[in-house]
């Protein structure tokens, strides 16, 4: 694969690693919710719809921006400034921040191709 293209799928191979670690971290080995993701998230690679990508990087932005609420809410509840504070604030921080950059390429990208 040229270089190209690896870093224009660059998000649905983001998307696709954060459903395979949320899958590694589910008891049991069937989880048809990982599943699902994942056979749409290869369908959407392989197909290259302008709708589904939109739809799907449009849900992901929205999912992302609940997350943060949830992560402010959740550093709102400590009491002191501890190393547990600091380590939910940057790497809850980083991975919102990339997923919501990465989302919205991902969005831009499928508007490009739906403005064509």
């Amino acid at each position: 694969m040229k270089i190209k293209t690896i870093t224009s799928l660059l998000p649905e191979l983001f998307l696709i690693g954060s459903v395979i670690y949320y899958w590694t971290l589910t008891p049991n080995l069937f989880n048809p919710i990982a599943i699902a993701l994942l056979a749409v998230l290869f369908y959407q690679i392989f197909s290259k719809k302008t709708i589904l990508g939109l739809l799907i990087s449009t849900v992901v932005i929205m999912l992302s921006l609940f997350m943060v609420l949830a992560l402010v809410s959740e550093l709102a509840e400590f009491t002191v400034v501890n190393q547990d504070y600091n380590n939910l604030l940057l790497f809850g921080s980083l991975y919102l921040g990339l997923t919501l950059l990465l989302a919205g390429f991902m969005f831009f990208k499928y508007l490009k191709l739906q403005m064509k």
